[in-house]
């Protein structure tokens, strides 16, 4: 079975607020219920791919306490960096 964008983007939103933690789960949650449904294909593609990432990594790039690896450092990680600390 063929996966449409519509499905696909559904998938991950739901994947985005179902991560493990709460505190993560608000993070990309919250970006992803305001951003997702204007990503294109490479875009989702990219957020698929920090999704798939450790959530203790990922908890500490968007925390800043390490920096996000050259891997992740792409259009998509930038718009979260900037939701996350939109509010600070």
């Amino acid at each position: 079975m063929v996966e449409t964008q519509d499905i696909r983007r559904k998938r991950l939103r739901y994947r985005s607020w179902h991560r493990g933690t709460k505190e993560l789960d608000l993070l990309i949650g919250g970006f992803a219920q305001q951003h997702i449904d204007g990503f294109d294909t490479t875009e989702l593609d990219q957020f698929e791919a920090i999704l798939e990432s450790d959530e203790h990594d990922i908890y500490a790039w968007l925390t800043g306490k390490v920096a996000v690896p050259p891997a992740f450092d792409n259009d998509v990680m930038r718009q979260l960096l900037a939701h996350v600390h939109a509010d600070k």
